[in-house]
């Protein structure tokens, strides 16, 4: 019964050894991937509500400003995923029954992670679509 538990002396520590760096990629893993993913999120809230919003204004320009505003004070209290925000309102097909389009692009930085391999950063974006009103004047 003594040889059983001598051969066992030590395992417990290459065990440690051996699986703590495994560990350790795994949550940093999980950490990125949940920023990135949080990100996305924020920013398809973001362009969908500034798509909405300028799609029920009457004028090209209100259009294109208010859909800006609207993205950028969806996105303002989520700064810490978003380090830089790019805004773009097509406006293109803003007529009776036409639609308004917003590109939203957020870079959202991972140099915080410290993690050899990993990108300092990544770009995050999505686009959004509202239909005008097919009834309506457009200004």
């Amino acid at each position: 019964m003594r040889r059983a538990r001598r051969s066992e002396c030590g395992l417990a520590t290459v065990e440690m050894v051996v699986l703590t760096p495994v560990v350790l990629l795994v949550v940093l893993v999980a950490l990125v991937f949940g920023r990135v993913v949080q990100a996305r999120q924020q920013v398809v809230e973001a362009a969908r509500a500034g798509a909405e919003a300028a799609a029920v204004l009457p004028t090209v320009q209100t259009a294109q400003w208010v859909g800006s505003m609207n993205v950028v004070i969806n996105l303002v209290d989520r700064t810490h995923t978003c380090a830089r925000v790019s805004t773009v309102i097509d406006t293109a097909a803003f007529v009776p029954g036409g639609q308004a389009v917003v590109h939203v692009a957020c870079l959202v930085l991972l140099s915080d992670l410290a993690f050899p391999g990993l990108p300092g950063a990544t770009v995050v974006s999505a686009t959004a679509v509202a239909p005008l009103d097919p009834y309506r004047s457009v200004g």
